[in-house]
């Protein structure tokens, strides 16, 4: 029975040396396992001689596509019409499981010069370990196919998002941020212990740490970028922070223009939903020139501190005035120590809403709001 196709997820650079899968055919088929063995009605036929493919090569790679070459003997190589890779996630061990009904692991390409690009968001994800193998194949007249036997397993990692996909996010948060509101402050809220051992180990300034894993998965912040965590969100009938926090009854609360001011730069880093109707965005204040500074310069999408969607600062007679968007909840990061002297520390009347946690939250894949067209 003839296998059915699937709509094609490669697509072809301009130079003929990096010609991508094109024309190619994903055939949803059940192709020889590693180990050389054969599936029942595969449709392939008994192994001849063909090149294995060794010393693979993996570059290139991005979140949703990578470059893959590699070396071959001159035996019968112009026999080969197509390559078989093999593509797993790397705690897949099974190399013929389905990922899911109809999609294959397995790709069928055609022949065509290396390096060859791999690229498709439906079987790619960022920042996920991958291992895979290659086979040569000849197609022969009746459909069936002569293969070799498979290549060494290589195991290759994809990528963060890249600034382009993390602008599509931006572009994405702006829609739903609404109107601006007035804030006056920045806040943290922690337990006493953490204020008491910044005051006795630290002298006196919170320390940055890492982000944790929170948000978007192909973020480039997250496990990487240091900083201290603030919010600066405002009840919109007070115009003050909420009394309600997830992370602790202590606050320290600092004035807005302590750390965002013209000697700061502003990014964006992400922008998710963890299957609620809320919506978060993520912003890194960072002092000019600064660790941080530079780390953001490289990876994120930088905005305008006067003119953006979320926050920001500007002058008015002589006053620096503030604004944060009323529509999405904003987590800022701030690279740099902040010292506790520079503001206040108080106990807060409402209660500890754990629910409202984001510590290491996932982001609910499925929203149209906050996804993007790559890996999620």
């Amino acid at each position: 029975m003839e296998a059915p196709r699937l709509a094609h997820t490669m697509s072809s650079p301009t130079s003929p040396c990096e010609e991508v899968i094109k024309n190619l055919s994903l055939e949803a088929i059940q192709l020889c396992d590693r180990d050389g063995n054969k599936s029942q009605d595969s449709g392939i036929a008994e192994m001849e001689e063909l090149p294995v493919p060794h010393n693979i090569k993996i570059s290139n790679i991005t979140c949703d596509s990578f470059k893959i070459s590699w070396d071959m003997d001159s035996k019968s190589k112009d026999r080969i019409t197509h390559y078989f890779i093999d593509l797993n996630k790397k705690e897949n061990k099974n190399s013929n499981k389905f990922k899911h009904k109809d999609v294959p692991t397995k790709l069928v390409a055609k022949a065509v010069p290396l390096p060859m690009t791999v690229r498709g968001h439906w079987f790619l994800s960022p920042r996920t370990e991958y291992t895979v193998a290659v086979q040569t194949a000849s197609k022969q007249v009746d459909g069936d196919y002569v293969v070799s036997e498979w290549s060494e397993i290589i195991e290759f990692c994809t990528a963060d998002y890249s600034k382009v996909h993390l602008t599509q996010l931006l572009e994405k948060a702006e829609v739903i941020a609404g109107r601006m509101l007035k804030l006056s402050v920045f806040y943290r809220n922690q337990h006493k212990e953490y204020f008491d051992y910044t005051r006795e180990h630290h002298g006196n300034a919170m320390q940055p740490s890492v982000k944790d894993n929170s948000g978007s998965h192909g973020s480039p912040i997250s496990g990487k970028l240091e900083g201290v965590f603030f919010s600066c969100n405002t009840e919109f009938n007070t115009g003050k922070p909420p009394q309600d926090s997830p992370y602790g009854r202590y606050r320290f609360e600092i004035a807005a223009e302590k750390l965002f001011n013209p000697n700061t730069n502003l990014y964006f880093g992400d922008f998710y939903c963890m299957y609620t109707a809320y919506h978060y965005v993520i912003l890194v204040i960072a002092p000019v020139g600064s660790p941080g500074d530079e780390f953001c310069k490289l990876r994120l999408p930088q905005l305008n501190i006067k003119d953006n969607k979320f926050l920001t600062c500007d002058e008015e007679d002589g006053v620096m005035v503030y604004h944060h968007a009323q529509d999405v909840i904003l987590e800022v990061i701030y690279t740099d120590p902040v010292d506790l002297s520079l503001g206040t520390v108080a106990e807060i009347t409402g209660h500890q809403l754990m629910s409202l946690s984001t510590a290491n939250a996932k982001k609910d894949p499925s929203c149209k709001t906050c996804n993007i067209s790559v890996g999620r």
